[in-house]
């Protein structure tokens, strides 16, 4: 059944990928989206199983991959709770995306390679989570990172779209490249990269220290900051971040799958995997915490201001990851996954939400030129409604159950950064609150700036539409500019997620973090001796546990006032304090920063290396040089053959001169 679970998208990859023009789209979308389906169906049955039932944990060998000296790599499929609760998100997901792009996806005349790309990343990311040793994970980490190359990049006629993957690639290299030096280290202190012989190997590391830049530093410390830099990069965190809004330049149902359950979510999943190392370093976690928290708090701000329907989605999911590893930097690694869980229901609601408005107003994705729009989409208004309650964390939805209770985890967690963590991310509720009714209101309430626009440009309804958006197509003849509901392939997929959104926290929450939590995880998930952050919780003040939902509720007034009763508001704050606003927009100018750092000097690097190393040096001096050196040679050479008798006569007599000379001078002795 796992082999199948993983190996089902690869199949689907494949045959659409090799067969597609052939079959032609539809055949492509029906397998691939069916293999998704069943390999959903299978991983709800092992969730069952192994979380919530009592099959035991396992690891099976499938094959060698090689071995060199000490070292032997065996693909293999480690089966245990955490395994089996990323299989059931990244299948479930992954498989309504695939429904859904039927719908979004209907136009375009590549959906064979769209569907192909959908399920290799999908493949990758299964063999990342069922990977039972680290270069198996760094297989299918790498894997993930190549996928989302291909699909941020799909519509690779658009330069945006080039320059975002090939942004999102490289900003990941940077994390890989500190993930990769983890995995070397461990090897060379343990002589293994199996997961199970190195967590055994973990204890006595806690105290071994290595010589790095002149400086003794604890081993383990090390080993783990490097590993974080590579959750650092996949999971878009303060500082690795910039890919991630840029990544909106491929199709929406990209968005979601990279952004609500797969790619990002990466990172927390492989600190909470190899959390039997960082529960060794209280320094590597108290770096987690604090970088999780600025995260949230950073993205937050920068989610206020955007005026792209996918990027205040793609901002607020760079913070909710934020949350998560402070949930980690807790040592709460349970609540980290169990947010992961629900956010990836009420996010990729969200995504797929955006989409469908996206389709009906002919792919605008510019907020301020929506409005109105509840009573043309009502059901794409009530989901993407619920998704906002889940997301901001409406008591009695999926993400009351888990943003509390990283928030508590934060309040009483032992780290010096603690209080700081604290107050990030309950600053960060507020805003995030603020900015998601922000969508809500600018989008589907006020006036209709739609038909405004489409009467100004044309003088009337009818407007000629060129994406601006996902599609880059000009439209031919007259839209209608009218908006309207999606079709049902579109819509299905939003009726799961938000019965997800609404009550996978509420069915889950005893098993995650509640009293059957020791049961479910079955040592899946490693806590320290003196890790006692889960007990007290129980004991947090009143107002700890109330403060998420008063931040909330503040977030949501202020969207009220601004937005619905006095939408002249925002316009004149941001006029008062332009600093400010400008700081927030440009996303704290770390774009300009990372060129003028970066990107300049390595481009000024690159041309001196082209122009005046390779080719005024290697080249000028080298095989340029030298022909042009025969060359001039010849030239010179050639001018002897004139074609006179005369001239060769004239050259015969003075060789035979010379001849003469130099064996009267100095030829016989």
């Amino acid at each position: 059944m796992y082999t199948a679970i993983v190996f089902l998208p690869l199949a689907g990859f494949l045959i659409a990928g090799i067969f597609g023009r052939q079959m032609g789209p539809r055949p492509a979308e029906v397998i691939t989206t069916t293999f998704l389906m069943i390999s959903a169906l299978l991983s709800w049955v092992a969730f069952a199983q192994v979380g919530l039932g009592s099959a035991p944990a396992s690891a099976s060998v499938l094959a060698n991959w090689f071995t060199s000296g000490t070292m032997k790599i065996d693909w293999a499929l480690r089966i245990d709770t955490l395994t089996v609760v990323m299989l059931v998100v990244i299948n479930t997901v992954s498989a309504l995306v695939h429904l859904y792009s039927f719908g979004y996806m209907h136009e375009d005349p590549h959906r064979q390679r769209f569907f192909a790309y959908l399920s290799l990343f999908t493949f990758a990311m299964l063999m990342l989570v069922t990977a039972d040793n680290l270069v198996q994970m760094f297989f299918g980490w790498e894997g993930v990172g190549l996928a989302s190359y291909l699909l941020i990049g799909f519509w690779y006629e658009k330069p945006s779209a080039n320059a975002a993957a090939i942004k999102a690639f490289v900003v990941n290299r940077v994390g890989d490249f500190g993930f990769a030096l983890g995995i070397f280290m461990l090897f060379a202190l343990t002589g293994s990269v199996s997961l199970d012989h190195i967590f055994a190997a973990a204890p006595g590391l806690a105290q071994k220290t290595v010589h790095v830049f002149g400086m003794d530093v604890n081993a383990m410390t090390i080993i783990c900051l490097l590993l974080f830099m590579g959750a650092m990069g996949k999971s878009a965190q303060f500082l690795l971040h910039t890919w991630l809004p840029d990544a909106m330049e491929g199709p929406t149902p990209v968005s979601a799958l990279i952004h609500a359950a797969t790619m990002v979510t990466a990172g927390v999943f492989m600190v909470s995997r190899l959390s039997p190392l960082f529960e060794t370093s209280p320094d590597a976690l108290n770096i987690v915490i604090i970088v999780g928290a600025t995260t949230a708090f950073f993205a937050a701000t920068v989610g206020l201001v955007q005026n792209d329907i996918k990027r205040v989605i793609a901002y607020s999911t760079c913070s909710q990851l934020g949350y998560m590893f402070v949930a980690c930097g807790a040592g709460a690694y349970n609540l980290a996954i169990f947010h992961l869980f629900t956010h990836a229901f009420f996010k990729a609601l969200l995504f797929l939400g955006a989409g469908s408005v996206i389709h009906a107003m002919h792919h605008e994705q510019d907020m301020r030129r929506m409005g109105g729009l509840a009573k043309h989409i009502p059901i794409t208004f009530w989901m993407m409604t619920i998704g906002t309650f889940a997301l901001t964390g409406l008591p009695l939805t999926s993400g009351f159950y888990s943003k509390d209770a990283i928030i508590e985890a934060a309040f009483v967690a032992h780290r010096p950064a603690a209080l700081y963590a604290f107050v990030m991310v309950v600053i960060a509720a507020a805003l995030t609150s603020f900015y998601s009714w922000r969508l809500v209101f600018m989008t589907f309430f006020g006036k209709e700036r739609w038909a405004e626009d489409a009467h100004d440009a044309h003088g009337h309804d009818d407007h000629t539409h060129v994406a601006a958006g996902d599609h880059a197509t000009t439209a031919h003849g007259h839209h209608k500019l009218e908006p309207h509901e999606s079709p049902n392939v579109m819509l299905v997929p939003l009726y799961v997620l938000a019965v997800g959104a609404l009550f996978a926290g509420l069915l889950f929450k005893d098993y995650f973090i509640g009293d059957q939590m020791a049961g479910f995880w079955k040592q899946s998930l490693f806590f320290g001796k003196d890790n006692k952050v889960l007990e007290e919780m129980h004991h947090v003040p009143a107002f700890v546990a109330l403060v998420a939902t008063y931040a909330m509720l503040v977030g949501l007034v202020v969207a009220v006032w601004f937005y619905i009763f006095s939408p002249d508001t925002p316009r004149k704050l941001a006029e008062q304090h332009r600093p400010l606003y400008l700081f927030f927009q440009n996303k704290w100018y770390f774009d300009e920063l990372y060129d003028l750092i970066f990107v300049r000097p390595a481009f000024w690097l690159g041309r001196l290396f082209w122009k005046g190393g390779d080719g005024r040096i290697i080249d000028g001096l080298g095989p340029n040089g030298i022909s042009a050196r025969i060359d001039d040679l010849a030239g010179r050479v050639v001018k002897l053959q004139t074609g006179y008798i005369y001239h060769y006569a004239f050259a015969m007599m003075i060789g035979l001169a010379a001849i003469i000379t130099w064996f009267m001078l100095g030829g016989v002795h």
